[in-house]
């Protein structure tokens, strides 16, 4: 441990001091919640590897399922922080230099419990790594994402060190590359679902760009969230006026993606495409859409910023909530209405037509595996709260 001391600065603790925690109502039910998703994750784990992906309710129809739309989740959460920091400690922007460690670690921390969901869908994780180096694909998306993601994660460890060294010239050399190398991964996830030929709702440019603006959405929701619960709405000056400034740009960023939004479906509708218009129509029919995605996602969080005209912390990180609930929804809805309508070269039954739209709900063990994530998220973020000084930022 003194070893590790040296190389990275860290607080006094003792196993215990780890483990104890005002008893606060807020606090005990944080750790309820945790305890209860880290169980549900470990439970989900077992049923795994008794049934493999048989306890699973994907099918070769609908090959995606709730496990790549958390992971999704996670790794956008862990790319938007990691923008949310760079722009203290790499662009130099004073408002925002005191959040940088803070949001440095929390991408490190998202990004793990990314890691941790998908390694349970992947299937054998350690040989997927062996031949990710010995046999590498460079025509291959899905190869170069775990690649660059791989790469992004290394320089951000590198980075929170020399950020908690106070190091700022290094931190700056490697949070421009891990955020550059971040961008890139992230696009590249993006490319996973352009790339689909065969899935034409999907396939285009759309996806590499919209991938980076909800992840820079993202990260201001969640940046929200950790300064609200850690200084329990008592944000300090000068946090409060980073926070401010970040409502203006979420503001902005919302209504980009807005319109975004609005020319996809308008394009992806005009002309009857078959396979592309009626899936678009089915999707504007679905309250997963309008109501989550749309409203909780977007449309609140807008309407609270432009009507507060961005003066009201308190109300930002209970609104933050709300577009967390809609940011999953967009990655559940990214990943389902990519598979809605079935292909034409699926084997069907003698005698039977395929059917309109391919149905899909996560089955017990995929919700226990996917929202035991955010318990790993919670459990990794309170351990990094006890063991490093993520107060203060670049100096």
């Amino acid at each position: 441990m003194n070893f590790i001391k040296k190389i990275i600065p860290m607080k006094d603790f003792t196993l215990k001091s780890l483990m104890t925690f005002e008893k606060t109502p807020l606090n005990l039910l944080m750790f309820f919640i945790t305890v209860g998703l880290l169980g549900a994750f470990g439970w989900g784990v077992v049923e795994y590897l008794m049934h493999s992906h048989h306890a699973y309710n994907v099918t070769r129809e609908h090959p995606w399922g709730l496990l790549i739309a958390m992971y999704i989740f996670f790794v956008v959460s862990s790319t938007g922080l990691c923008i949310v920091g760079s722009l203290g400690d790499v662009f130099g922007f004073k408002d925002y230099m005191a959040m940088s460690k803070r949001a440095i670690f929390g991408s490190i921390v998202t990004i793990l419990a990314g890691f941790a969901v998908i390694a349970f869908e992947i299937g054998h994780p350690v040989t997927m790594l062996i031949y990710n180096v010995l046999s590498p694909g460079l025509t291959s998306a899905i190869w170069w994402m775990g690649t660059l993601y791989g790469l992004y994660l290394t320089f951000m460890i590198i980075e929170f060190i020399f950020l908690m060294r106070n190091d700022m010239k290094n931190a700056r050399i490697f949070g421009l590359t891990g955020l550059l190398v971040g961008l890139a991964a992230h696009s590249n996830l993006g490319g996973v679902f352009g790339f689909l030929n065969a899935r034409i709702i999907s396939n285009g440019v759309f996806y590499p760009t919209y991938f980076i603006l909800t992840a820079f959405i993202t990260g201001i929701y969640l940046i929200y969230l950790m300064y609200g619960f850690r200084y329990k709405m008592q944000i300090p000056d000068d946090i409060k006026k980073g926070l401010l400034g970040l409502a203006k740009i979420q503001a902005l960023l919302l209504a980009i993606l807005m319109f975004f939004e609005t020319w996809k479906f308008l394009t992806a509708i005009y002309g009857g495409m078959p396979g592309r218009a009626d899936t678009a129509e089915h999707i504007l029919h679905s309250g997963a859409f309008l109501y989550g995605e749309v409203l909780c996602g977007m449309v609140i969080p807008f309407v609270i910023m432009l009507a507060t005209k961005w003066q009201s912390i308190k109300l930002y990180v209970f609104t933050s909530f709300i577009g967390m609930i809609g940011i999953f929804f967009m990655r559940y809805d990214l990943v389902h209405d990519t598979q809605l309508k079935p292909l034409q070269m699926m084997k069907t039954v003698e005698y039977q037509l395929p059917p309109e739209w391919v149905e899909y709900f996560p089955s017990a063990a995929e919700i226990a595996i996917g929202f035991g994530g955010i318990g790993i998220f919670f459990m990794l973020y309170y351990f990094g709260q006890k063991m490093f000084d993520l107060e203060g930022g670049a100096h």
